[in-house]
C-alpha cells in the first residue's frame, strides 16, 4: 500500500494527519507513506519528528478579501499543482488523503485529475474553504460533525467518521485517574483550560471561580492558564489575598501535560471548542462549558460548540458574554443543584463520541486502496 497524506498550517490539520499515518503504519507495516506539506508550516517540524518521509510543495493561502497578494498565491498554487503532479508520478500512490490546510488544494486536485482515489477529512462543524472546494472532487469526504454536511456542495460524497483521539485519552480510566489525584468519592473535579497558549478571557473569569471555591469542601479545581498568562493570574490571586500553593483543593499550572488523566477524572470541563478537544470530551462522555475562541477562522469554534449544545451535551458561553459571577453560578448549579442535568449532558456527550474514529478512517482508506488496485488506477 502506498499512501500520500497532505495537511498543514496548524495542529488541527497536522495531528489528525499524523494519527492517520500512524494508524496506517500499525495496520499495514509494509505500507509506504509520504507526507506532503509546506516548508513554512508546523508540519515541517512535526512530521520528520514523527518519523515519516516528508516533502514540500510551494503554496500560499488566498486572502478572503481583495488583495495583491492573491496574485502571488494563485501563481504559487499553480506551481504547487505542477509539483504535486510530479510527486504523484514518482510515488504512484493508491490513495491520497487530505486533512485540511492550503497544501491540500494542489495535492488533492492533482490526484483527482490523475484518477487516484482521494479522501479528505474535515474536523469542524463549519468546513474550511479548502475542504469546501475540494469536496466537489474528492472520492470521499469524511466528517467529524454531521452538521458540516449542509455547508458542502450537493455532490459531495460524505461519510461520518469522527476525529481520531490520542491513545492516552482512550486508554485513561476514571477510577485510576481519580485515585492518582487523591479525589475522594463524591468529590467534584473541575478541569479548565484555554489551549496551549491559554485564554485571557477565561483566566479573567476564572479568578472569581478560584475565590468562590478556594478551600471549599467537596470541590477540586485544576486550571491551566497558558504559559503567557500564568504570572499575571498568580499575581492577581495574590492581590486578593489568595495563594494557590497554600490551597489544598486548587491546582494552577501554565499547562497540564498529563491532561488525559485529568479529563478522565473530571466531572465538568471548561474550555474552548476546538475540534480535537471536543472529540476528546465526547469520547469520554464529559459535560462541558464551552467558550468558543471568537477569532477562529469563520467562527468555526462556535459552530462546533453549538453542535454539542443542540444535543444537550454542553453549555455555550460566547467569549464576549463571559463573566466570572455567572460562571461561578453555572458551575455551582451543575455541580450540586442540577446533577440530573449534568448526568444527561454526560450521556449526550458520550452518544456523540466516536472512539473508533481512527479505525473508521483507516477502513475508508482501505476500501479506496482496494478499489484502486482492482481498477488498476494510479499515476504512472
Amino acid at each position: 500500500m502506498r499512501v500520500i497524506i497532505a495537511g498543514g498550517g496548524t495542529g488541527g490539520h497536522i495531528y489528525p494527519a499524523l494519527a492517520i499515518a500512524g494508524g496506517l503504519r500499525q495496520r499495514h507495516p509494509e505500507a509506504e507513506i509520504l507526507y506532503v506539506g509546506t516548508s513554512r508550516g508546523m508540519e515541517a517540524d512535526l512530521v520528520p519528528r514523527a518519523g515519516f518521509p516528508f516533502t514540500t510543495i510551494p503554496v500560499a493561502g488566498l486572502k478572503r478579501r481583495l488583495s495583491p497578494s492573491n496574485i502571488m498565491a494563485l501563481w504559487q498554487a499553480g506551481q504547487g499543482f505542477l509539483a504535486s503532479r510530479a510527486i504523484l508520478r514518482d510515488f504512484a500512490p493508491q490513495v491520497v488523503v487530505g486533512t485540511g490546510g492550503y497544501v491540500c488544494g494542489p495535492v488533492i486536485l492533482a490526484a483527482a485529475l490523475s484518477r487516484v482515489p482521494t479522501l479528505i477529512h474535515e474536523q469542524n462543524a463549519l468546513p474550511g474553504l479548502t475542504n469546501r472546494l475540494l469536496s466537489r472532487f474528492a472520492t470521499k469526504t469524511a466528517l467529524t460533525f454531521i452538521e458540516a454536511r449542509r455547508h458542502l456542495p450537493p455532490g459531495a460524497r460524505v461519510i461520518l467518521t469522527g476525529l481520531p483521539v490520542r491513545p492516552e485519552i482512550l486508554g485513561a480510566r476514571r477510577d485510576e485517574a481519580r485515585a492518582a489525584l487523591g479525589a475522594a468519592a463524591g468529590e467534584f473535579v473541575l478541569v479548565s483550560f484555554g489551549g496551549s497558549l491559554g485564554a485571557q478571557s477565561i483566566n479573567s473569569a476564572y479568578r472569581d471561580v478560584v475565590r468562590a471555591f478556594a478551600g471549599r469542601k467537596g470541590f477540586r479545581l485544576f486550571h491551566a492558564t497558558g504559559e503567557q498568562g500564568y504570572s499575571a493570574f498568580i499575581e492577581d490571586l495574590h492581590a486578593t489575598g489568595l495563594d494557590p500553593d497554600s490551597l489544598p483543593n486548587v491546582t494552577v499550572a501554565p499547562y497540564f501535560h498529563a491532561i488525559a488523566g485529568l479529563l478522565a477524572a473530571a466531572d465538568l470541563v471548561i474550555c474552548r471548542a476546538g475540534a480535537s478537544t471536543i472529540a476528546e470530551l465526547t469520547v469520554l462522555g464529559l459535560p462541558s462549558i464551552l467558550i468558543p475562541y471568537p477569532y477562529a477562522t469563520g467562527n468555526h469554534q462556535e459552530y462546533n460548540a453549538r453542535a454539542l449544545e443542540r444535543r444537550g451535551a454542553a453549555v455555550v458561553i460566547r467569549d464576549a458574554d463571559l463573566d466570572g459571577a455567572a460562571l461561578v453560578s453555572m458551575i455551582t448549579s451543575l455541580a450540586r443543584a442540577d446533577e440530573e442535568r449534568r448526568a444527561a449532558m454526560a450521556a449526550a456527550a458520550r452518544a456523540l463520541g466516536k472512539p473508533r474514529a481512527l479505525e473508521n478512517l483507516l477502513d475508508a482508506i482501505d476500501r479506496l486502496a482496494r478499489s484502486s488496485r482492482d481498477k488498476g488506477r494510479g499515476c504512472q
